[in-house]
């Protein structure tokens, strides 16, 4: 056991946190995503609720600050009435961790960026449209490292 991590993380998912380098990209995927035959590298949050997953990784994961959004969302399918309420929370989790902005990608598009990615996070979440992908950045000196 480690102090000051989120226990909801599992060590593999810390392993790929960790990983990561400057641009590297993650994402955060619904029960829904097609997540296995997406991802390059798969961590399997099954029973995880998005939204606590994203703060947990947002605790350790630093955004780029290099890049307008740091955060894609995937886009709600023209003519599907769905109301993503889930976008509300993460975009609120997100300006509680880092200052970034928020876009949107259409599905198809987000399922091609996603391949790209040094990995995916498939979750528990039911949630419609609760995708997002992450870029990580850098830890500024005196923001978590020792300097």
């Amino acid at each position: 056991m480690l102090k000051g991590i989120p226990a909801l993380l599992p060590p593999e998912l810390l392993k790929i946190l960790a990983e990561m380098g400057h641009g590297d990209e993650i994402v955060i995927a619904d029960a829904n995503f097609p997540a296995a035959s997406v991802a390059q590298r798969l961590v399997r949050c099954d029973g995880a609720p998005a939204c606590p997953l994203l703060e947990a990784v947002l605790t350790l994961l630093p955004l780029d600050q290099y890049t307008q959004c740091a955060a894609v969302l995937m886009d709600v399918v023209e003519g599907d009435d769905a109301v993503p309420v889930i976008w509300d929370d993460y975009q609120a989790i997100i300006a509680r961790q880092e200052e970034t902005n928020v876009e949107w990608m259409e599905r198809f598009a987000f399922y091609e960026r996603a391949r790209q990615a040094y990995a995916v996070v498939i979750t528990g979440e039911t949630a419609q449209y609760a995708n997002i992908i992450l870029k990580k950045g850098v830890i500024a000196p005196g923001k978590g490292l020792p300097e």
